[in-house]
Order: C-alpha cells, then sequence, then structure tokens
C-alpha cells in the first residue's frame, strides 16, 4: 500500500515507516551472513575465508545497484510528495532501463576480470580457487541484485515498507535452509562446497527479485495518470544520475577502499581473514541497518520536500536520531560484551587466531556505533534533499582517512592498527556531516519541473 509521508505526526510516520526496513535489512544481511555461517560450519576455516574475501569485491557491483536504487528512490520520493505520477512512471521505466544496462558492462567485467580481482587483493593460493568460484556464480545472479534493489527502492519511495521486509523474510530464511541443504544432502552434486553456498543465494534472490518486480508493476498499474507515461526519458534519467552516480561513487570508493583494506588484511594470513570476515559480516549487518534506515528517511526528507513542507524535515532529523540511537545500544553492548559467542557462529574453534581476531575488531569498532549512526542520519537529510557534494565530501573523508590510517597503522601496531582506523575515520565525518545539516542550506532546495 503506497502512504503519503508527508501528512501525520512526523515521529509516528517515520518510525512506522522505518522499522520495517530495518527488518528488511536484517533478512537482507542474512544472505550473506548464512552463506559465511554454513561456510566456517560446515565446511571449513577456508572455505569461510574464501567467502569472506569475495565479498570485498561483491561489494563493488552492490554499490551499483545500492546507487540505482537510492537515485530512483529519491526522485520517485519528491515527485509522489508533488503528485507528478506521470513523471514519476517514467522514472521508474527509465532506471529500470538504465540499470539493465549497467548490470550487463558489469556481469562483462566480472566474469572476465574475476582472477586478476582476486590476486590484486593478494588472495591466498589456499583459498584462491574457492574464491573465484563463489564469486563468478555471484556474478551470473547481478540481474537479480539490481533489479530487487530498484524495486524495494520504488516501494520505499512510495511510502510502503512491509512489502520488501515480507519478500525478504521469506526469501532469506529459506536461503539459510537451501545453504544447508546444498552443502549437505547434495554435497555430491556440489563437489567444491561453496559451489553450493553461491548457488543457494542464486536462487534465493532470483526468486525474490521476480516477485518484487511484478509486484511493483502491479502497483504502478494502480496510480492513475491523465496521460501515458514515457518509456525512458533522457531528461528523467539526467535527474536520477544527479543522485545515482554519487551514491554509486560512494559506495564504490567505500568498496574499493575495502579492498586495499583487505589487501593490507590478506597478508597477516589465512586465518586472521577468516576472523575479520566473521567480524565485518556482523558489523556490516548494523552499517548495513543503520544505512537502510537513513535510507527511509531519505524518502520522507524527498516527500515532504517535494511537498514544501521543511518543519517536517527537522522533526524528521531528531525522530530519526532517536531512533538509530535506541537500536544502537543492545547492538553495542551485545558485540562488546558477547563478542566471542557471536564469532563462534561461524568457526568451529572456541580459540586460536581467527577467533581472537573477530573479538578485537568487534571491541574496538562496535562502541562507535553512536558516532556513524548520527552521520547516517545527517547524510539522509543532505541525500533526500538532493545535496550530494556535501554528502559526498563527508563520505571520501571518512574513507581515505580509513584506508591510509589503516596502511599506516598496520606497521606498527599490526591488525589492531588497522581496526582503529575505523572510529577515526567515522569521527571526523560525522563531525562534517553534522554541520553540513545545521548550515541548513538544504532547506533552499526545491523540486525542480
Amino acid at each position: 500500500m503506497n502512504k503519503d509521508l508527508t501528512v501525520g505526526k512526523p515521529s509516528s510516520v517515520l518510525w512506522k515507516f522505518c522499522l520495517p526496513l530495518f527488518g528488511s535489512i536484517i533478512f537482507q544481511q542474512l544472505y550473506n551472513i548464512a552463506d559465511s555461517f554454513v561456510a566456517g560450519k560446515f565446511i571449513g576455516e577456508n572455505a569461510l575465508a574464501a567467502v569472506g574475501n569475495s565479498y570485498e569485491i561483491t561489494l563493488i557491483f552492490i554499490a551499483f545497484a545500492f546507487g540505482s536504487n537510492i537515485g530512483c528512490s529519491v526522485i520517485v520520493s519528491q515527485l509522489f510528495g508533488a503528485k507528478k505520477y506521470t513523471q514519476l512512471k517514467t522514472a521508474v521505466y527509465t532506471t529500470l532501463i538504465a540499470s539493465a544496462v549497467i548490470c550487463i558492462v558489469l556481469m562483462s567485467i566480472g566474469l572476465i576480470f574475476c582472477t586478476e580481482l582476486l590476486h590484486l587483493i593478494n588472495t591466498p593460493e589456499n583459498i584462491l580457487e574457492d574464491s573465484k568460484s563463489y564469486l563468478d556464480i555471484y556474478i551470473l545472479g547481478m540481474p537479480f541484485l539490481f533489479f530487487y534493489n530498484v524495486a524495494t527502492g520504488i516501494f520505499s519511495a512510495l511510502g510502503d515498507s512491509k512489502t520488501p521486509f515480507i519478500f525478504l523474510m521469506i526469501s532469506s530464511l529459506s536461503n539459510i535452509g537451501i545453504d544447508i541443504l546444498f552443502v549437505t544432502v547434495l554435497s555430491p552434486v556440489f563437489s567444491r562446497g561453496v559451489d553450493g553456498v553461491a548457488w543457494a543465494t542464486f536462487l534465493c534472490q532470483g526468486v525474490s527479485c521476480i516477485l518484487a518486480v511484478i509486484f511493483v508493476f502491479k502497483r504502478l498499474k494502480k496510480i492513475e495518470t491523465h496521460q501515458k507515461a514515457a518509456i525512458f526519458s533522457c531528461s528523467m534519467l539526467r535527474k536520477i544520475a544527479v543522485i545515482a552516480i554519487p551514491s554509486i561513487l560512494q559506495q564504490s570508493f567505500i568498496s574499493v577502499g575495502n579492498i586495499v583494506i583487505q589487501g593490507v588484511i590478506n597478508t597477516f594470513g589465512s586465518s586472521v581473514i577468516a576472523g575479520y570476515s566473521a567480524a565485518i559480516k556482523l558489523n556490516n549487518l548494523v552499517i548495513t541497518s543503520l544505512t537502510t534506515l537513513g535510507n527511509g528517511i531519505s524518502n520522507f526528507t524527498a516527500q515532504n520536500i517535494g511537498a514544501q513542507k521543511l518543519s517536517r524535515v527537522c522533526c524528521g532529523f531528531k525522530a530519526g536520531l532517536k531512533l538509530v540511537w535506541l537500536l544502537c545500544i543492545p547492538l553495542v553492548l551485545l558485540y562488546f560484551l558477547a563478542g566471542k559467542l557471536l564469532i563462534y557462529i561461524f568457526l568451529d574453534c572456541p580459540a586460536g587466531t581467527a577467533m581472537e581476531t573477530g573479538i578485537t575488531f568487534l571491541r574496538i569498532v562496535s562502541p562507535f556505533y553512536f558516532v556513524i549512526a548520527a552521520k547516517l542520519v545527517a547524510d539522509s537529510i543532505l541525500r533526500g534533499a538532493g545535496m550530494m557534494n556535501k554528502f559526498m565530501i563527508s563520505t571520501f573523508t571518512d574513507l581515505i582517512l580509513r584506508v591510509m590510517l589503516a596502511g599506516i597503522l598496520s606497521v606498527p601496531l599490526h591488525t589492531i592498527g588497522i581496526w582503529i582506523a575505523w572510529p577515526i575515520g567515522w569521527s571526523v565525518s560525522t563531525i562534517l556531516s553534522m554541520l553540513f545539516y545545521r548550515t541548513g542550506s538544504w532547506k533552499n532546495k526545491k523540486l525542480k519541473n
């Protein structure tokens, strides 16, 4: 059901809208967590390292899907708030066509240069073949990744956060069961264990994607327009690109930065890689969840800017900040105090280098979730207003600091030096984002025809 986010008590509207988004991303992250869990528990430490190693490269592809989601979502939200429904449909159709082209290009690059990418990040020889196998299958499923992200962005832009939640809940829970089935009962079929893990994710994401796209078109059909919407518009593509390209660049550069950091980590051996792989999955569960809540705030902001209800945006910022901080409290306590139990989910051995690596990472990074949460809320206002330049400055500051400090501090402090880079980068970039929000320049943004 489509929902107008420009009416009703801002805090109540935002919380009701964002909480299903939070649930959605939890289940979305279960895909990756399930892959790592099954690989670590049913195959072995090297398989876990291979999945985690490949994951950093997949984030580059995810960046493009995420950017398409954001670009479409912000523009569609603004048009929905302004009740320009014909242009809204054109924006959706244009995004789908552009995403298809981008997806084909990325798949070609990924399949051709897969091995080179793995060598680029210093992948140890003992996990190279498993990493390549997992990555190849993941790339084949990229169309599902793209179109599902665009579909969920459209649902969110229309004020519907419950439908994506239902899709993800069903598919992610199914993925866990199929993961285990493929690497145990059907292990003779998938002689290389990580193949079964990858194909399970491929299958479940495919089903979710197809259903989501079908429901999107049904939802659009119910929106009445006075004239037929254009299937493709260059001018609309430019509007979407103004939002999407910075988002893609932001996520891509972050992914490249993470790959550089992964390359540094890989020099410490497969046990450290395995421990980091488990910990970063847990870390990304939090960060991605907070980012998704930020996307919800962006939708709220965009709809209200489209309707020229700027006072509601300020209320949305306060409500959003309260929401993310409340969610951070149990997560910080859990990760800091019970990190060993969480890492043990992925590892067979309750001790050793891998376990110690994961625990240390979580204890250093988790207290700063409150800091990065504040940044993501401020960024969501800037992004919803279309102020991508300010958003990019803050994000790149974080990235550059983390990459540089990880390389520098790893020499005297080894892996601990790498982990320390996260809080420093987050803290500096949060200060910038909050300053950009406080200036209030986003209030001058208006929806262009």
